[in-house]
């Protein structure tokens, strides 16, 4: 009698944090993102390939952290509670990073987890300006950063709110291969549209709020550079839709 055979089973190889960040980072990025929380996400990443752990569940993890975040920004005063909330709330931008990296080394990256993502960002740029501005507010006991922050609230919900009409296919149109390149920017737009881009990118310069114990110094370029897209935004409906009709 033959003794049956057993199936050899291979080991498998876990791939480097290296290996992970070149094939699931994003080109080109922001700085912070490439040279600091991607690196950091790719570990996240390693630690959960071999798990059940779906990229969905990362996004909805990073966004109750930075629900926490916002709370603590809020109801937390001095120091501590400005740094542990800065803190919390770039852990859980790096695993908002994770997630996308996570869906793209397993090859499931998909619209609806695009759309997640995308969702709770926003809700959490919602959350962290209404958390800063009551935070100022209490500080100071002034009404005008609550006044500020409500404005700002409008203005960032108006800009989203376009962009995401924008992009619907009734009015952008079908998607279709892009044939060329998109034109670039003239140079003397160049340095704003790249200043503008860093402001509305908070995880890169928030950290600065921590170290120098000054908030402010995310709050007020945040709600102008958000007040500039939203005007902008209306500047489009407005050209869009607003012209009268041919004789």
């Amino acid at each position: 009698m033959v003794a049956p055979q057993r199936e050899v089973v291979e080991p498998t190889v876990m791939p480097s944090v290296v290996e992970i960040y070149q094939r699931t980072k994003k080109l080109p990025d922001l700085p912070w993102n490439r040279w600091v929380c991607r690196p950091l996400a790719a570990v996240v990443v390693r630690g959960l390939i071999s798990t059940r752990v779906t990229p969905n569940q990362v996004t909805l993890l990073a966004f109750a952290l930075a629900v926490v975040a916002a709370a603590l920004l809020a109801a937390w005063p001095g120091t501590w509670g400005l740094v542990i909330g800065v803190l919390l709330y770039e852990l859980s931008y790096v695993l908002d990073c994770a997630d996308g990296m996570l869906a793209r080394w397993r090859g499931v990256a998909s619209k609806s987890g695009h759309l997640l993502d995308f969702l709770m960002d926003e809700i959490k740029a919602l959350l962290i300006l209404g958390a800063v501005s009551v935070r100022l507010h209490l500080e100071t006991g002034e009404a005008t950063p609550l006044l500020l922050g409500v404005g700002g609230l409008v203005v960032l919900a108006t800009g989203v709110s376009i962009t995401t009409f924008q992009r619907r296919e009734e009015i952008a149109g079908p998607a279709t291969p892009s044939a060329a390149p998109a034109r670039k920017a003239p140079l003397l737009l160049r340095l704003p549209l790249a200043v503008a881009k860093l402001l509305v990118h908070y995880p890169s310069y928030i950290w600065l709020a921590a170290v120098t114990g000054r908030v402010e110094i995310y709050f007020y370029p945040y709600l102008a550079v958000n007040a500039l897209y939203a005007l902008k935004s209306l500047a489009w409906v407005a050209l869009r839709f607003g012209r009268f009709e041919r004789a």
